[in-house]
């Protein structure tokens, strides 16, 4: 079979910090209507390859080699060039939705932006070109997503509106790094199909950054894997993940939430205490605004009930919009119910001001799941970490210092990050500084919404050894949102299937992933990208 016409070429590719190199003489060929996969580690150099071939390295930042697209030399270019580049040939979704949408803008109205600056159009039918996007970017109800601002919306939500900006221009080259991490499986495979239509119907290429092997296995023609910069194998999809050379390779193969996924759940004992429960919890988001702009009342959870066990872990899944992050914002006292109630340590906390909320704050910690937006860019890592120690008046200085230092090695981070801005690490980097001060101050409960979507597999493997361990020692519960059904698997004893803010399915994880009962559940289930491809890598 002959091979398409050749699209990008990297040659020689090194690229520097400084003194630091952080890639070093990489080469690859990408065709027309191929899909690359480049996966690795956080901090393996693959999406700062991807920064370099879109021309959006940051200042300090020095490429050497030659990356040739479509004829055109990216290496040296100037931004006249690069933008001639991006109205049409090069097209990117990056990974976080927070920092890449304005907060005071709608999110239709950033949509025409995009498409705008591809080609005018009138206003009528630049929003109906920007409402099909968000559409076809598998966005319910897309004529009120059209209207909302970026926090009206989950961060699946926010995510495929990244996505519908990125098809926008129909490019020659898309560029997704880490498109579907914040999203649950069975949307990631609405995304997913939509990406290969486009490439079936318009030739477009894709390289696609991800830690998911599944996601790599399922959906890629050839897999780069990267460590430190360097590649270590590539080759055919079905040829690096079944039969890996490398060790590196053979455990991030181990590692993927596909394998992940019949691992034993943990054994759930109905008689620990309760420490934290909602009782018949209902929220609706009002209706806002006036005449066109008017968004109608938003029914988020119908009569949720739930108890998370001392010691224990109770995890909530569903897609994105199901009520699940909402569930724990009200756990958290974040937003108040529209009816229901909340009790920790059998108190109703609902109401609770003064003393009595600061108390239930220092004993119920979160981990989010966007780590750009909950860490302040202007506090050091040591700042973020002592923040609630000082909050809380924990401690001396140094015990706070001391104490930040152990819950960095605890997460997997040199001492050395202390003394760093977020923006200096990378995402996964962050999220382990994120999980680091939810556990400074000693909770009695952590409520963890998606505290693992932004690591790859080997770092999200250590972290819930770390989360593991610590509620095996401690006694530590948690509240535990995910898409992952593999995460989940792993360390829930209980679970919670939600859909469209309802309760569908409840249990013990391993009866639930063992006998489901709701045609949704098996849904789940049978969406774990590349399951059947990686299973098969195991048993060979």
């Amino acid at each position: 079979m002959s091979r398409t016409p050749l699209l990008l070429s990297v040659r020689s590719l090194s690229i520097r910090y400084g003194t630091t190199e952080v890639v070093t003489d990489l080469s690859f060929d990408l065709h027309e209507g191929e899909t690359l996969a480049i996966v690795g580690e956080s901090g393996s150099g693959k999406s700062t390859t991807a920064s370099a071939i879109l021309g959006l390295l940051p200042a300090g930042a020095a490429a050497h080699g030659s990356i040739l697209l479509a004829g055109t030399e990216i290496v040296g270019a100037t931004e006249p060039t690069m933008r001639r580049l991006r109205r049409g040939t090069l097209a990117y979704v990056p990974q976080d939705p927070m920092s890449n949408l304005d907060p005071v803008h709608r999110v239709g109205n950033q949509v025409i932006e995009v498409a705008d600056a591809v080609r005018k159009r009138p206003r009528p039918e630049a929003r109906a070109h920007a409402v099909a996007a968000l559409q076809s970017a598998g966005l319910a109800q897309a004529e009120q997503r059209f209207r909302q601002y970026p926090h009206e919306m989950s961060g699946g939500m926010r995510q495929r509106a990244l996505i519908a900006m990125g098809m926008i221009p129909s490019p020659r080259l898309l560029i997704a790094d880490e498109p579907t991490s914040a999203l649950d499986v069975t949307v990631q495979k609405v995304i997913l199909d939509n990406l290969q239509t486009l490439i079936r119907e318009s030739r477009t290429s894709v390289i696609l950054v991800t830690h998911d092997l599944g996601l790599a296995a399922e959906r890629a023609d050839r897999v780069i894997v990267m460590s430190r910069g360097r590649v270590v194998e590539q080759g055919s999809s079905r040829e690096v993940l079944l039969h890996p050379r490398e060790e590196y390779t053979r455990a991030l193969v181990a590692a993927a939430p596909a394998n992940r996924a019949g691992a034993a759940a943990p054994a759930a004992d109905s008689r620990a205490p309760v420490v934290l429960s909602l009782d018949n919890v209902s929220k609706t988001y009002r209706a806002r605004g006036h005449g066109r702009a008017r968004t109608e009342a938003v029914p988020a959870i119908v009569s949720l009930s739930c108890d998370v066990r001392r010691g224990q872990t109770l995890a909530i899944v569903g897609e994105s919009g199901s009520g699940k992050s909402t569930a724990a914002s009200i756990a958290l006292r974040l937003i108040d119910p529209t009816t229901g109630s909340v009790r920790f340590d059998g108190r109703d906390i609902t109401t609770a001001r003064g003393r009595g909320l600061t108390d239930f704050r220092r004993r119920v910690q979160p981990i989010f799941q966007d780590p750009y937006a909950s860490l302040d860019p202007m506090m050091t890592v040591e700042r973020s970490i002592t923040e609630p120690l000082k909050a809380f008046r924990l401690g001396s200085s140094s015990t706070q210092r001391a104490r930040a230092r152990e819950l960095l090695d605890l997460v997997g981070l040199p001492e050395s990050v202390l003394d760093r801005a977020p923006s200096e690490l990378s995402g996964g980097q962050r999220q382990r500084v994120a999980i680091a001060r939810a556990l400074a101050p000693d909770p009695d409960v952590i409520i963890c919404d998606e505290p693992v979507s932004a690591l790859d597999v080997l770092v999200q493997a250590n972290v819930l050894d770390v989360l593991t361990r610590i509620q095996r020692e401690l006694g530590v519960a948690y509240l535990f949102i995910s898409h992952d059904l593999g995460v989940v698997e792993q360390i829930a004893h209980d679970v919670i299937v939600m859909a469209q803010g309802e309760v569908v399915e409840r249990g013990t994880t391993a009866d639930v992933f063992a006998h489901p009962t709701h045609e949704y559940t098996r849904q789940l289930l049978s969406s774990i990208p590349g399951r059947a491809l990686l299973a098969a890598s195991s048993a060979g």
